[in-house]
């Protein structure tokens, strides 16, 4: 998100045409798709810690890499080295989730985890916005690398792979663990041909993939369309480009507390009403008569936008046994990232051919987000006995 923030002053720094700013955010998204099924492999053969651990620090070196690029070759191949490391870590995060808690608390745990994901967003504008003022967009880059160390060295200290490894759990917690592992020990190590015949797994990439192409749309060129089509300064852009997400983070929290509490046995529902809202008030964001009612009208998008997205990440780790979780992961996220890659360079390209003009940029957005509804109404939520797919009933 740090590199959304950035791209328009990279852009003028480099002479790069709106395309090739795609180009920018799109090479990330590349590498972090193929490694998705990868660190899910790994995640589930030896453990969330390790990959986690090394995933983090690699992305963090190359995080720091960005702000010694002095042209757009050497910036993509930093970006296509940042995403692998980056790639392994969802796959890992959420197999940490699925080994750590049962699968009546999986909803609310996904959406706390998710909530970082909105509130990460929602602060680097403001960081980037006030760090670029005063010494260049560089030292963005340069300044997230000692943060990284430090997780790097949290993850290893204090996250373990599965709760047997804790010394802070209750006895009552590990005897909730342990009744809840042992109805999935059957058929749990689930081969990646088989989740890929699953429909829950089917129905979710085909929702994930479209729903993406939307999200990262907003995600990646908010802040350009604030500088640009709104007229807004830096400071105003970090402060509108933060907002939004700010109310993502509210969403991702609501969405797995009513995954678990409401919508246990169809959590689907809450993809279908977040991809419908968010592509109504992407179309208000878009007619909105002034900068200041389109930051609004995004921040109520962005809250039904992460309902959906915590929704989704949550079906195939609360419908498949944990021990495939890593996996499934991975691949519902493969279709993602593959739509993460193309649409900045879609919306790049609609923006070189139309000389900047983000509405039909916005059009396609809705259109993703419908189709991402219509397709997350095809799922019904599945769990493995014996190895095969069947209908669950919570």
């Amino acid at each position: 998100m740090v590199m959304a923030s950035a791209i328009p002053f990279i852009a003028d720094e480099f002479h790069l045409t709106p395309l090739a700013m795609g180009g920018v955010m799109s090479a990330f998204f590349l590498t972090y798709a193929i490694f998705q099924i990868p660190g899910g492999i790994l995640a589930d053969k030896f453990g969330s810690r390790p990959v986690l651990a090394l995933g983090i620090m690699w992305w963090s070196v190359f995080t720091a890499l960005t702000g010694v690029a002095n042209s757009l070759t050497s910036m993509v191949a930093i970006r296509l080295c940042f995403g692998v490391g980056e790639g392994v870590f969802p796959p890992s995060a959420f197999k940490t989730v699925a080994s750590w808690f049962p699968k009546k608390e999986i909803g609310r745990a996904s959406g706390f985890m998710l909530a970082t994901n909105g509130l990460g967003p929602a602060l680097a504008p403001l960081f980037v916005s006030a760090l670029m003022i005063a010494w260049g967009w560089r030292s963005v880059f340069y300044s997230l690398f000692v943060p990284g160390l430090i997780v790097t060295l949290l993850v290893v200290s204090y996250v373990k792979s599965s709760p047997n490894e804790s010394k802070y759990m209750s006895s009552e917690e590990l005897a909730d663990y342990k009744e809840d592992n042992a109805q999935l020990t059957k058929g749990s190590k689930v081969s990646i041909y088989k989740l890929l015949r699953t429909p829950l797994i089917q129905w979710c990439v085909l929702t994930l993939f479209f729903f993406n192409i939307a999200f990262w749309g907003i995600a990646n060129w908010l802040p350009t369309y604030l500088l640009k089509s709104r007229g807004f300064g830096i400071s105003q852009m970090g402060i509108g480009a933060s907002l939004p997400f700010m109310t993502g983070t509210i969403g991702y929290y609501v969405s797995g507390h009513l995954s678990d509490k409401v919508f246990k046995t169809n959590r689907q529902t809450l993809i279908i009403v977040g991809a419908i809202g968010g592509a109504v008030f992407t179309y208000l964001t878009m007619a909105a008569s002034s900068g200041v009612m389109a930051v609004i009208w995004q921040m109520i998008g962005f809250f039904f936008i992460t309902i959906a997205t915590a929704a989704i990440y949550t079906l195939p780790v609360a419908g498949l046994p944990s021990g495939a979780a890593g996996s499934a992961i991975g691949i519902v996220n493969t279709a993602g990232q593959i739509a993460g890659f193309l649409s900045p360079l879609l919306v790049g390209y609609i923006l070189s051919k139309t000389h900047g003009n983000f509405n039909i940029a916005f059009y396609l957005i809705i259109v993703c987000l419908l189709l991402a509804a219509f397709l997350a109404s095809r799922i019904k939520q599945y769990h493995f006995r014996g190895g095969t797919a069947n209908e669950a009933s919570y």
